[in-house]
């Protein structure tokens, strides 16, 4: 079990339904990363923008998407996560994907699909939560718009970090950073959100403000702009914290239906 655990976040505009440009674009900015970097985050929907078209995607694109996350897993040792349009023979999913140097492949697929924007009449909404554990870290990754439903993020599970990946518009930005902060709180777990920046195809604005939130809500990463950001999670931290304030032994206990 690894004592620190180093993520990088790479907040970046997103070109229009274009997955092979995006490819690119990331790879280019993944070169970058420090050789130490244990996990690296991308934004939702990394390859296309929040496109409510995904008939547009060829369906190709998802195996060719995970081929080149585990080739960018495995040469640069570290995890990579992000969400893609992923389709399922008739049904279309926003598809968080969290693939390991040993090329394993962990699915979770966004509950809370945006209806402000009809992504409901698009997408099928996931109904499972997922936990993945990396070098003694336990993930929790949701997508965008969970964000505002703490109870599907409550940590009733005992993760270590709260994951996630969001293209969140600049005009309700605030509540992005408000939120990521409580969700850090109340669960006493890393909060980690990864935006991106830019304009999409239909005009909306993105800012950024990926962060990264200790258990007790201080930021300890920010950025506006596009950027390529690393910072080292410490399972101390996580450990001493929740050992010297007990607040998640006095949680409810509650069991989710439907």
């Amino acid at each position: 079990m690894e004592e620190n655990l180093k993520i990088a976040l790479i907040q970046a505009p997103l070109l229009w339904e274009s997955p092979e440009a995006n490819r690119e674009v990331f790879s280019k900015k993944i070169e970058s990363l420090s050789k130490d970097v244990d996990v690296i985050i991308l934004p939702e929907m990394f390859t296309t923008g929040f496109t409510m078209c995904p008939d547009n995607i060829s369906p190709f694109e998802d195996e060719a998407t995970l081929v080149w996350m585990q080739g960018i897993s495995q040469s640069s040792n570290a995890a990579i996560v992000g969400s893609i349009v992923y389709r399922e023979g008739t049904k279309n999913f926003n598809r968080l994907l969290f693939v390991k140097p040993d090329g394993s492949i962990s699915a979770y697929d966004k509950r809370h699909t945006f209806t402000l924007a009809g992504e409901n009449e698009k997408y099928t909404a996931g109904t499972k939560q997922l936990l993945v554990n990396y070098k003694g870290f336990v993930f929790c990754p949701l997508i965008c718009y969970d964000l505002r439903f703490p109870v599907w993020s409550r940590n009733t599970m005992k993760y270590d970090v709260l994951l996630y990946v969001a293209n969140w518009p600049k005009t309700r930005v605030e509540a992005w950073d408000t939120l990521l902060r409580a969700r850090a709180i109340e669960n006493m777990a890393y909060c980690v959100g990864v935006n991106r920046v830019g304009t999409d195809f239909i005009g909306h604005s993105y800012s950024g403000h990926s962060g990264v939130y200790d258990t007790l809500g201080k930021q300890l990463l920010f950025s506006e702009d596009e950027a390529v950001l690393e910072v080292a999670l410490s399972k101390k931290h996580i450990t001493e914290t929740r050992k010297k304030l007990g607040f998640l032994n006095d949680k409810d206990v509650f069991s989710l239906l439907g």
